[in-house]
């Protein structure tokens, strides 16, 4: 069974003078640590059925379950990783990543410990005591995605989590994330404007249509190599980009 099941899911925004329809008839499942990529037209209604699957914004109708259950923001079993890294600047690092356990009550000692240790894994226990200011972009989104992965959530939705840093940092921050969640045996979903994002970091790539949105096709990327850098080197990277590029055109 699918880990994340969209079934027939439509959204209406309902107005009292008009009414929209964002999604319309959107089908598609992802499995257990899979890496997913959502791409399509500006405006399309990406970030929206990000919102969906983390149980923020409930569908007209169809169904979005997870583990075969309907997904409840309160669960826990979706973390939400936003366009910027969102770390208080007044506090430390450590400080930054236990937040989020605190203000759910969550903060355990057990907890506590898995959060160090990712920290320490990931080259960033040294910088347990240091501030926001004096870490890199890169370093900081990691400190973002570990604060995300402390609550042991089944799936990461990733929205833009890129768009903040430099192309050259972000090759290197694409490499970090990309790593870390296949390391965490996570399952992900990846909402970007970028193809070439997309294409060196998915398993898949799911097109959407315009809005109302929904999935126009679905690509099996089967680029061979061990890190979104080393899919760019690939003679099938500008393949790939052309194949999903015309998609999103058309």
């Amino acid at each position: 069974m699918a880990l994340l099941d969209i079934d027939h899911v439509d959204l209406i925004y309902q107005t009292e003078k008009s009414e929209t329809e964002a999604v319309r008839d959107l089908t598609f499942s992802v499995d257990e640590g899979e890496f997913i990529a959502l791409v399509g037209p500006s405006g399309c209604g990406k970030t929206t059925l990000l919102s969906m699957i983390a149980g923020l914004l409930p569908p007209t109708s169809g169904s979005v379950t997870i583990d075969g259950e309907p997904v409840v923001a309160s669960s826990g079993s979706v973390g939400y990783m936003l366009q910027r890294d969102n770390l208080f600047e007044w506090r430390t690092i450590e400080s930054n990543v236990l937040l989020g356990l605190s203000v759910q009550k969550k903060l355990t000692d057990e907890s506590k410990q898995y959060a160090l240790d990712m920290l320490e894994k990931y080259g960033l226990g040294e910088f347990r005591g240091s501030y926001p200011t004096e870490l890199s972009g890169g370093m900081r989104q990691r400190a973002a995605l570990i604060r995300t992965l402390a609550f042991k959530p089944r799936m990461l939705l990733l929205d833009e989590p890129f768009s903040a840093v430099d192309f050259q940092t972000r090759m290197t921050v694409c490499d970090d994330v990309h790593s870390i969640i296949k390391n965490e045996h996570k399952t992900a979903l990846l909402v970007t404007h970028d193809i070439s994002e997309a294409v060196s970091m998915a398993d898949r790539i799911v097109v959407l249509t315009k809005r109302p949105a929904t999935v126009k096709t679905i690509f099996d990327i089967d680029i061979t190599a061990s890190s979104p850098l080393k899919r760019r080197e690939s003679p099938r990277f500008s393949e790939w980009f052309d194949r999903v590029w015309k998609e999103v055109s058309l």
